[in-house]
């Protein structure tokens, strides 16, 4: 059986950008697949009653600046979005949409890119408009899509078996069942993939 990586994310999360790069560089080295999961972070923020850590001041400060180290270790594209917090749950139901059209991992680039390196306000219609046509994707097909009734419904039930898994903020990776949350745990799933 081939060796895999679960890799749950949301495009708003500066963390998972970084995550999204260098996994896919531990994937290759160690000869995984990464199984994509998007999820929706403020959905299981929700679930477990808690917010993002930047709601704290003084963290915010430290997790961005300690964000921008790790971005230039990976040399990973790295900006601070002004638009940051970003309400992801269009650009979250579109990689499903993504996925059911075989486009996730060249749909997910696209989005951290534009999120965290081109620090648009992906939170915006025709922000996302734009930025779908930039980067090559059927605008019209993905917006009729994040308006389905079974994407809606995907995207949810996604983010409530991430919580029942023990979810609490992304990036999380799953190797069998051995669960890591953050970026910076990387090294501990480089070392389980064995690479």
């Amino acid at each position: 059986m081939a060796k895999s990586v679960e890799f749950f994310f949301d495009y708003g999360s500066p963390a998972s950008h970084l995550a999204f790069f260098e996994l896919r560089r531990i994937a290759r080295a160690a000869g995984a697949e990464i199984l994509w999961r998007p999820v929706l972070l403020g959905g299981i923020f929700k679930a477990i009653d808690s917010h993002s850590p930047v709601e704290i001041a003084p963290k915010g400060k430290w997790m961005m600046w300690d964000l921008a180290n790790y971005a230039r270790r990976y040399g990973v594209p790295f900006v601070h979005n002004p638009h940051f917090v970003i309400n992801t749950l269009a650009i979250m139901r579109g990689a499903i949409v993504a996925e059911r059209r075989g486009e996730l991992e060249r749909y997910s680039e696209a989005m951290f890119m534009a999120i965290w390196r081109d620090a648009l306000d992906m939170d915006d219609p025709a922000v996302i408009g734009q930025a779908l046509a930039t980067y090559g994707f059927d605008a019209k097909a993905y917006f009729a899509g994040v308006q389905e009734a079974s994407v809606k419904d995907d995207l949810k039930a996604r983010t409530d078996a991430a919580v029942a898994r023990g979810v609490f903020g992304l990036p999380t990776f799953f190797v069998g069942e051995k669960m890591w949350w953050g970026q910076d745990r990387l090294e501990w799933v480089k070392e389980a993939l064995g690479a």
